[in-house]
């Protein structure tokens, strides 16, 4: 595979334009928002690229291969002519999961297995839980294979040991920023820290880390691995003194002791700041405004939607009371809730899905 191919970037349904947005601004070739994500094209070094560099995205898939098939037999034999020693390696394990819609073949764990016996008979690899992932998608008769290249899923940054009770993706949590406007320029501050997600993402974007820098992939076992380049390719820093701090705050000590201990490994220590304190003692830090964001607590995700009203009305007086200047940013599950907190907000985007729940992004201008 020496030419160019489709990479899939894949995201939560409904952030697809956020993500379009944000991997058009890093430079990959011809970026499209489809359904579940972003295609670019490329070949190995944007696929190494765009794991290390993409802050939205979930996962990043090579689409290595696709033919027509209309039945098993046909799979098969098309199976057996994909370069699959260009891609995956016959001493590494691998894995196959397979989904069909709309074709005449539609019995995924038969197309799976077709996939599975190809890859074994023609490369010598073998099968396991653990192996390299291949995905095999038949729709209306058309077969693409794809390869995930990230193995763990990118919101694993690899410095967050420490979690919540109902922790919020770093991927959605840096596509939310993006929405909020935010570029790494202004100061930050979460009310509702918990885990220190919004704050460490927005350290991170204002000192232009790479958000993949610590943690390894599985593209690091394929065939089309070169080490050297890769390790160059990690070497480069765009590093920059950030603008301005971020801020998080939690009235739980367990939670700002937790959000502390994960900006450490994360090497944002020093450009964030995370206090106790309950919303009521809540004032901005010293300087020009800048954005608030919060992922409170809402209904099923900590406890019943009505008993947390106070909590987002207190929220609203003291963003209205001491906040003048700050745009806010708020995630929840509950318009109800939304509007105790009596906030100007602009007209919000569908939901998107999120730990079996559908959230939407509330967003205001600069408060009077």
């Amino acid at each position: 595979m020496t030419e160019a191919f489709e990479i899939f970037l894949a995201t939560a349904p409904g952030l697809e334009p956020l993500l379009f947005e944000e991997v058009r601004t890093k430079g990959f070739r011809r970026p499209k928002a489809v359904p579940g994500g972003v295609t670019i094209e490329g070949g190995w070094p944007e696929v190494w690229r765009a794991n290390l560099w993409v802050r939205g995205a979930g996962r990043v898939l090579a689409r290595i291969d696709s033919f027509r098939a209309v039945h098993l037999a046909q799979l098969d034999a098309k199976a057996r002519r994909v370069d699959w020693a260009g891609v995956l390696r016959a001493d590494v394990p691998f894995r196959v999961e397979a989904s069909c819609a709309g074709s005449r073949i539609y019995h995924s764990g038969a197309a799976a297995q077709r996939i599975e016996t190809a890859i074994r008979e023609t490369l010598g690899a073998k099968q396991a839980e653990d192996g390299v992932l291949v995905m095999v998608r038949l729709e209306n008769d058309q077969c693409t294979i794809s390869v995930d290249t990230s193995g763990e899923p990118l919101h694993k940054r690899g410095y967050k040991q420490a979690l919540n009770p109902a922790p919020l993706r770093e991927t959605m949590a840096a596509l939310f920023l993006r929405q909020c406007g935010y570029e790494g320029t202004e100061p930050v501050v979460d009310p509702m820290c918990g885990a220190g997600t919004f704050v460490i993402e927005a350290a991170e974007i204002a000192a232009r880390l790479n958000p993949g820098r610590s943690r390894t992939f599985a593209f690091e076992h394929l065939a089309s691995f070169d080490a050297e380049a890769w390790a160059a390719m990690r070497a480069v820093r765009s590093q920059r003194v950030p603008a301005a701090r971020c801020y998080g705050r939690d009235r739980d000590a367990g939670a700002i002791a937790m959000s502390r201990a994960n900006a450490e490994r994360a090497g944002v220590a020093e450009i964030t700041d995370f206090a106790q304190a309950p919303i009521s003692e809540l004032t901005p830090p010293e300087g020009p405004p800048g954005l608030v964001i919060v992922n409170p607590p809402y209904g099923s995700r900590m406890g019943e939607g009505t008993d947390l009203a106070p909590l987002y009305a207190a929220f609203g007086q003291a963003m209205l009371r001491r906040f003048a200047g700050w745009r806010v940013g708020m995630v929840t599950s509950e318009p109800k809730l939304a509007q105790a907190t009596r906030l100007p907000f602009l007209p919000n985007t569908a939901p998107v899905p999120h730990g079996g729940l559908r959230v939407a992004l509330y967003r205001t201008l600069p408060l009077a």
